[in-house]
């Protein structure tokens, strides 16, 4: 019988503490779901509802006018940030990892600065910016848009390198026998590299997913009309001056985790591959 040391017991003790510390808030908000305002704010400490109720999902489903168009705004907005970062974080991360070109090392080291800054720190610049290209004419439209949302995020200098690091340790005997076979480095890349680096790709497109999908202060900044709020911002629609609707928001809140939820679980059993790949030689 194989024996569990002292320290492994331990160890297990606190990440489970950890998972129902962290689980707790998630089922509350769940029970708060289906119970009526009075009885959240009513301040009795019971974790299951007295009063169980399906009608702020119904509200929030049938009342509110714009609780679908918010859903579809986060979802498109998330997936194309998700589509287009998995393209272009790739390509970079293959260009800097495999070919020789004038300035290489300037922008490999370029983007490592760029991981340094905050992102808070580019929101004025990026407002500014989309400004001045709504007004000048040159693409009108920009703030308060789809694309004013999708395009500032359509690339990620943490991916880059992810995707750079990956791409160093990918065996080149492949894409050598690739070029034999009269591939040219763009068939290389769509038909040999990147089907082989599934695990990476599929990593990236959980956190790039969920940045977007939980993303509240690019929105707060560039949109301005409720009918293009995601659903973050939608969800502050139903704090009032005076009243929060805490029903509403609770139901929402569950309505919003299930898809960063699915796209989690299903994703999870690339984490480790990505990470054995992702870690080895600079």
């Amino acid at each position: 019988m194989t024996k569990i040391s002292g320290f492994k017991v331990l160890l297990y003790l606190l990440l489970t503490l950890y998972a129902i510390v962290t689980l707790i808030p998630f089922l509350w908000a769940l029970s708060a779901s289906f119970k009526p305002l009075t009885e959240i704010i009513g301040g009795e400490p019971n974790f299951l509802p007295k009063n169980f109720t399906l009608d702020n999902y119904r509200q929030i489903f049938l009342q509110e006018p714009l609780f679908w168009r918010w859903l579809f705004n986060s979802v498109a907005i998330a997936l194309s940030v998700t589509l287009l970062n998995l393209l272009l974080n790739s390509m970079a991360g293959y260009t800097l990892a495999r070919l020789s070109f004038v300035g290489k090392r300037f922008w490999f080291f370029l983007i490592l600065a760029v991981l340094a800054v905050p992102t808070q720190i580019t929101l004025i610049p990026t407002f500014l910016i989309l400004k001045a290209m709504s007004t000048t004419g040159y693409a009108y439209g920009w703030l308060n848009s789809y694309q004013g949302m999708i395009v500032p995020s359509m690339v990620n200098a943490t991916f880059i390198f992810m995707m750079r690091q990956f791409f160093v340790n990918f065996p080149k005997e492949l894409e050598e026998a690739a070029q034999l076979d009269g591939l040219n480095t763009f068939g290389i890349f769509r038909y040999i590299v990147l089907p082989l680096a599934k695990p990476a790709l599929a990593a990236q497109a959980v956190f790039v997913f969920m940045g977007s999908w939980n993303n509240f202060l690019l929105p707060i900044v560039i949109l301005f009309d409720p009918e293009m709020f995601t659903l973050p911002l939608g969800l502050n629609t139903f704090k009032g001056q005076y009243i929060s609707y805490w029903n509403y928001i609770m139901a929402a809140s569950m309505v919003f985790t299930l898809p960063a939820l699915g796209i989690y679980a299903f994703f999870n059993r690339y984490f480790i591959q990505s990470v054995t790949f992702t870690g080895g030689k600079g």
